[in-house]
């Protein structure tokens, strides 16, 4: 339990959640457009996702300040959500959601940077990133299976961290700690910038397709080496 949450990190928690709905009522603004009623349901996912993180927070971050390191995954978390908005409309992919979730990747990196700067990295800050690293890339998948020119083979790079998260249910050694990896994180990368490249409207069918296969094998092999390392090592 934080001890320091409620005199200091709730506070600037519940700044950044307001932070966080001007953001994607730039998003709004500026981006594809959506009814009302889906940004009313985005706003509202993202402010219970500011409530399960805050409870998350009081019960596993260990530092009193709650630093710029959050706040950069929390805009991120935003940005993901309101991707949802133009999803929901019927308005995939193209050149503003490119846009968007070029920024949301140009932030990823931002934050675990910052937490080492500021001395406060954590279990739970690194968990956070992922979770929203996930998520991000299973809106960009819907965003890619939406447009058309990929077929069900595109949700692999969207669902697959969750069918790893589900099977850790199941087998217990698959849910241990991993060390940290370069592969794995240069994966992320190649997952990230194909999925945002299958947004582009300029993108050929056949260029899409393979870019899509090539990640998909690149994730795979990047699950396989961790699932081979917890199995030699947690089993």
């Amino acid at each position: 339990m934080n001890a320091g949450f409620g005199s200091g990190i709730a506070p600037r928690l519940v700044a950044t959640a307001a932070s966080g709905l001007a953001l994607i009522h730039a998003m709004r603004i500026l981006g594809p457009e959506a009814a009302a009623s889906d940004w009313l349901i985005v706003w509202g996912l993202f402010l219970l996702a500011c409530l399960m993180v805050a409870q998350l927070m009081r019960q596993h971050y260990p530092h009193l300040r709650m630093g710029a390191c959050n706040f950069v995954t929390l805009m991120r978390l935003a940005l993901t959500c309101g991707l949802l908005a133009p999803l929901l409309a019927g308005n995939a992919g193209g050149y503003g959601i490119t846009g968007f979730a070029l920024f949301a990747l140009a932030l990823d990196g931002v934050d675990g940077w910052l937490a080492r700067r500021s001395g406060l990295v954590s279990g739970f800050g690194a968990r956070f990133d992922i979770e929203v690293d996930a998520a991000f890339a299973l809106v960009l998948s819907l965003h890619a299976l939406s447009i058309g020119s990929i077929g069900p083979e595109i949700l692999l790079l969207g669902f697959m961290r969750y069918a790893f998260v589900a099977a850790g249910l199941l087998l217990p050694w698959l849910a241990a700690p991993l060390p940290f990896s370069h592969r794995r994180r240069l994966v992320c990368i190649v997952q990230m910038v194909v999925l945002i490249a299958l947004q582009l409207p300029v993108l050929p069918e056949e260029f899409a397709l393979l870019l899509t296969w090539l990640a998909v094998f690149a994730l795979l092999w990047s699950f396989g080496a961790d699932i081979l390392w917890l199995r030699r090592e947690c089993r």
